[in-house]
């Protein structure tokens, strides 16, 4: 790898861009310098930044090697043919098998010099290989459709012959012994909650809510935030879904009278399983039971699917990658700071780094980080999980949530003597953050001297792309909404929703929007001077830091989400 600012001599597809005038020396070695750093491919950068359009690159590198130029779009892959290479070598090296003559295999790549591609996969299949030249958008979208129908589709389990098959992870080891087959293995409740579940993660939802009243029982999904109910059961069936559920989740079942915490994983195929968080309270009329659904890849999508402004996500990698410090993740109950977190987590995730984390309860299982879930019961609380990491030698470590002064001291000390400390707090805006911290009790010169960023978040709908309407709207309304003049003038767009059969509601899936807040050294000092909430406020705004507010227009104004929206989440 380069060192920055050392000039390289392009050779191959770089110098043959550069040649054809569709990137500049300068615009090639950062490019070059940018996709080493975030260990990505020179093509994929280029067309994920937009630098270069993904159809001149290819047009360019199949001028240059000769190799033959395919529009994948055209392409009906063969499932039989994708499943003779792994996942893993699919997604390492960015290839995608699409048909098969004979003993040789032809894989589609939109960097023909990644000739280590080509000889990993013909070792692993045992064929000749042949490479086949696609543009790089179109080959992420179909490596994406085609191991998403590699996979034991959704579609298949959820047929009524299989309801009764779905495997769960070492289902009713600790059930109790008051379980009975009328109650907790009657095939009607097994299918029904089978299917609920594996409805609630085709839909894309966040919970599940099973909750009986009196003379009704109603199950609800959260979908992009927002609850909706999807199925009303007979009223009696109550206490056979609360047994099935509590069986599944390995709590005890005769215990109706305080809340339980218990856990299931659903084994969708050998590559893919998902985590429910279950909890159970009890109600006037029964068990209320609500499952959090964890999926492990929502922390492996990659910073830039959060939703950061490019200037905020650099802000985030920067303090992220810093020896020591810490970084806080702040925002209410639901808006995305745990995958925030985990996505930095797995982002520092190296052999060479010890990540330790203690959180209540351990929502995502990352393989390389050691994870402790905190048990105040016998003694394992935070402080003590802290204090023991700082016995082993750790480079980062995250702490689920700082709620109390001992928490808070023993992470700041750690943040000071060389580690890197990631938690969150529960605060309405970043410099709200710093002056709960003060009223904990921590002193002001060690909040200056640890924190080095704070993000503060929140979770919007994102407008579906196909259905989103203009509206128009009066610039007078406009401008008390918060935009400013010269947008206005400039004729600023704002969509709605609408609606159509590929999203709920006009809105499908969620976008973060984000107030990302170095402490500068003015703002040490106004920390140091026991300054205010708003004092810090108005420095931030002083120093160019948009506030939730202005991040959520923004997101508005590049027709990402709707008024509605931001309005829901950021107005008191």
């Amino acid at each position: 790898m380069a060192t920055p600012g050392t000039k390289i001599q392009f050779s191959g597809l770089a110098r043959k861009l550069v040649q054809d005038g569709l990137l500049s020396d300068s615009q090639a070695q950062e490019a070059y310098e940018a996709a080493n750093k975030q260990k990505t491919s020179f093509v994929s950068y280029l067309v994920d930044k937009k630098i270069v359009d993904s159809r001149n690159i290819a047009q360019s590198a199949s001028d240059e090697f000769g190799v033959p130029l395919l529009d994948l779009d055209v392409v009906e892959l063969e499932p039989d043919v994708v499943k003779l290479v792994k996942e893993s070598l699919v997604r390492k090296h960015r290839t995608l098998p699409i048909f098969k003559r004979g003993n040789r295999l032809f894989v589609a790549v939109s960097d023909p010099t990644n000739l280590q591609a080509l000889d990993e996969i013909k070792f692993h299949v045992g064929m000749n290989t042949e490479s086949i030249l696609v543009e790089d958008d179109k080959l992420s979208r179909s490596i994406d459709k085609a191991m998403e129908a590699n996979d034991s589709t959704l579609a298949d389990l959820a047929g009524d012959s299989d309801l009764e098959d779905v495997e769960f992870a070492d289902e009713g080891d600790n059930a109790g012994p008051e379980v009975t087959e009328s109650e907790a293995d009657d095939a009607p409740v097994v299918r029904f909650v089978n299917k609920v579940m594996l409805d609630a993660i085709g839909k894309g939802a966040s919970d599940i809510h099973f909750e009986p009243y009196e003379k009704s029982y109603r199950v609800r999904l959260r979908i992009d935030g927002i609850l909706k109910e999807i199925a009303s059961p007979p009223v009696a069936m109550s206490p056979r879904l609360s047994a099935r559920l509590k069986v599944m989740s390995r709590l005890d079942i005769s215990e109706r009278r305080i809340p339980q915490d218990g856990r299931i994983k659903m084994n969708l195929s050998k590559s893919r399983s998902i985590d429910f968080r279950v909890n159970t309270c009890p109600t006037l009329f029964g068990e209320k039971i609500v499952l959090r659904i964890l999926d492990p890849n929502s922390a492996k999508l990659g910073v830039d699917a959060l939703g950061f402004e490019e200037e905020q996500k650099q802000l985030f990698l920067t303090a992220l990658h810093k020896p020591y410090g810490m970084l806080l993740v702040t925002g209410p109950t639901g808006s995305g700071k745990t995958v925030t977190l985990y996505t930095g987590v797995n982002i520092l995730n190296e052999p060479n780094i010890n990540i330790s984390t203690a959180e209540d309860p351990v929502e995502i299982n990352l393989a390389g980080v050691n994870q402790v879930h905190v048990n105040p019961k016998v003694g394992l609380d935070f402080p003590a999980a802290l204090r023991a990491f700082l016995r082993q030698d750790p480079d980062v470590i995250l702490v689920g949530e700082i709620r109390d002064l001992e928490t808070a001291e023993i992470a700041i000390k750690a943040s000071q003597t060389g580690h890197m400390v990631l938690s969150t707090l529960h605060t309405n805006d970043a410099p709200q953050t710093l002056t709960r911290l003060m009223n904990m009790g921590v002193p002001p010169y060690n909040i200056a001297s640890s924190i080095n960023l704070i993000v503060a978040q929140r979770l919007c709908r994102r407008l579906c792309p196909h259905c989103k309407q203009e509206l128009e709207i009066p610039a007078g309304a406009l401008k008390e909404e918060g935009f400013t003049d010269e947008e206005i003038s400039k004729g600023v767009k704002v969509y709605g929703p609408n609606g159509c059969d590929q999203c709920n509601e006009g809105y499908k899936g969620r976008v973060g929007i984000y107030q990302v807040m170095p402490i500068s050294e003015k703002m040490g000092q106004i920390i140091m001077e026991g300054g205010n909430a708003l004092q810090l406020a108005e420095q931030a705004d002083k120093e160019g830091i948009p506030d939730l507010r202005k991040s959520g227009l923004k997101k508005v104004k590049d027709g990402i989400t709707s008024l509605d929206e931001v309005n829901r989440v950021t107005k008191e």
